[in-house]
């Protein structure tokens, strides 16, 4: 028996073992009207404060307890939740917003000192909200409740796209004096039933939902860790629903008549960050070295199975603001050459993980395609658990992912100077900064693109982000489900169970 097949026995085996052993499923099939959604989950550190969400099971199930102003389509454009509508005034720094008739699980409604309880929560420091750095231009003390479904948002500076940042993961809207969240109250399709760290949570439905009421009547996070095991659970008919599998486990749903595989296009940017702020690749034919040097298609066949599209070293494909008519940019093995005899390095480490299915294999393939321009490339393997705080300050150079954002939040917490630690390159650039500035400040929504796409033409070939690929995303569904529809992570339609129905 070969090693690889060894490896692939034993996964199985501790794939069946899992299944076993989830909780409050134990092979019986579950209570009728309840959709079983398999999520990996963060165990004992688990919490159903919205504000907290940082996993997608998460954001998964706060999207089903609580709602948003805005929610993204597939574009990352935003689309109204919560809120009806909205104008900012001439400046761009005052933003009326006006509030659909909408209700919490206890009747309650939905007002705007609920809006503002909820983000002046999310913009205190000792939340540590992960989506804080959305809120750090509102003036709090300026903006005001005009009335029970009016409210007035004032910024310190210019942001013709600060509605982007009212969809965002963790910007849920809380009842106002909310602060224990032992047993939430929402406005989501779903209502709190139960829920323990590390165990199955259940929630049923809100027949008093503004958007109508679920057909489902309850839902069921169950979680699974293993992704073997999360398939298995699902073709064994443990689970409708698993979530975030591999290209290798997509083919396999896909050639089982079990279940349906639903995969988004440009799920996922798979990325090589090189710091550019430190040796070797402050200098800048390094980066174009290694730019040039790497073969794009043959990683997406490679490291994605083919189950993606090529990337052109820039964040965002497919998504509203991404430059129009960007010519690709392929290998050049003689550039590549020329750049390194040059200057002159032999080689460097690249940071790599089992925290994405594709990164090992990917971090192997990029350092054969280099070994063909001179460059001596050393993957090291750093632990999953920690690998992308690991990656904020180590090393020269790391494989990276993201999932689809607003371009605009990409651009502010990725690229612009002192974006803080999402900054993986080290990225500093006030041509970029005053790019990024005016593009805000843009009252003309064309004019606005255009800027943005100046931006990150610059930032493409400077910042020192090499995008070779992007992933789709892949989730699966049984035969028993309809309703639920194949969506990039964050958009409005990716895990929304309120619309699924069972046979």
């Amino acid at each position: 028996m070969t090693t690889v097949n060894r490896r692939a026995l034993l996964k199985g085996a501790l794939g069946s073992l899992a299944v076993a052993s989830i909780p409050a499923c134990g092979g019986a099939s579950a209570p009728e009207g309840r959709l079983r959604a398999a999520f990996p989950t963060g165990g004992a550190k688990e919490s159903l404060d919205p504000h907290l969400s940082s996993l997608f099971v998460d954001q998964a199930r706060a999207k089903a307890l609580f709602d948003t102003l805005v929610g993204y389509a597939h574009d990352m454009s935003v689309v109204p939740r919560l809120a009806e509508s909205w104008e900012p005034d001439t400046t761009g720094t005052r933003w009326s917003i006006r509030l659909r008739e909408a209700r919490f699980h206890d009747n309650r409604p939905v007002t705007a000192e609920d809006v503002l309880h909820s983000y002046r929560r999310i913009a205190d420091p000792a939340t540590a909200s992960p989506a804080r750095k959305q809120f750090l231009g509102v003036d709090f003390a300026a903006s005001r409740a005009r009335s029970a479904t009016e409210l007035e948002l004032v910024l310190h500076a210019p942001n013709f796209e600060f509605p982007s940042a009212w969809g965002a993961p963790a910007t849920e809207i809380v009842p106002a004096g909310t602060r224990d969240f032992t047993a939430p109250v929402g406005s989501g399709p779903f209502r709190f039933a139960t829920f323990q760290p590390g165990r199955p949570a259940v929630f049923r439905r809100f027949d008093g939902y503004w958007g109508g009421a679920p057909a489902i009547a309850e839902l069921e996070f169950v979680p699974i860790n293993d992704e073997s095991a999360r398939v298995a659970a699902l073709l064994s008919g443990q689970v409708h629903y698993i979530h975030d599998i591999s290209a290798n486990s997509a083919q396999l749903v896909q050639r089982d008549g079990r279940a349906q595989l639903l995969a988004a296009p440009h799920g996922t940017m798979q990325a090589v960050a090189l710091k550019v702020d430190r040796a070797p690749f402050d200098d800048p034919r390094l980066v174009q070295a290694v730019l040039s040097g790497v073969d794009r298609e043959a990683l997406v066949s490679v490291a994605l199975s083919g189950h993606g599209q090529v990337g052109n070293d820039l964040f965002g494909k497919g998504l509203r603001h991404y430059p129009p008519d960007l010519p690709q940019r392929g290998r050049d093995v003689d550039r590549a050459r020329s750049l390194v005899r040059e200057a002159g390095l032999a080689g460097f480490e690249l940071l790599t993980s089992s925290v994405d299915p594709c990164f090992e294999s990917a971090a192997t393939l990029i350092a054969q395609q280099l070994a063909e321009v001179g460059l001596r490339v050393t993957p090291r393997i750093g632990p999953a658990e920690t690998y992308f705080s690991d990656i904020r300050t180590n090393g020269v150079a790391a494989l990276t992912r993201t999932a689809p954002l607003p371009l605009t939040t990409f651009l502010a917490e990725r690229l612009r100077s002192g974006a803080g630690t999402s900054n993986y390159t080290g990225y500093r650039s006030p041509e970029f900064d005053g790019l990024f500035h005016r593009a805000l400040s843009t009252v003309d929504g064309a004019e606005r693109s255009r800027l943005l796409g100046d931006a990150q033409r610059l930032a493409r070939e400077e910042s020192g982000l090499l995008v070779w690929g992007f992933s789709d995303w892949n989730v699966a569904v049984s035969d028993a489900v309809s309703g639920i529809r194949a969506a990039p992570p964050n958009s409005l339609d990716w895990a929304r169970f309120e619309r699924a129905t069972l046979s």
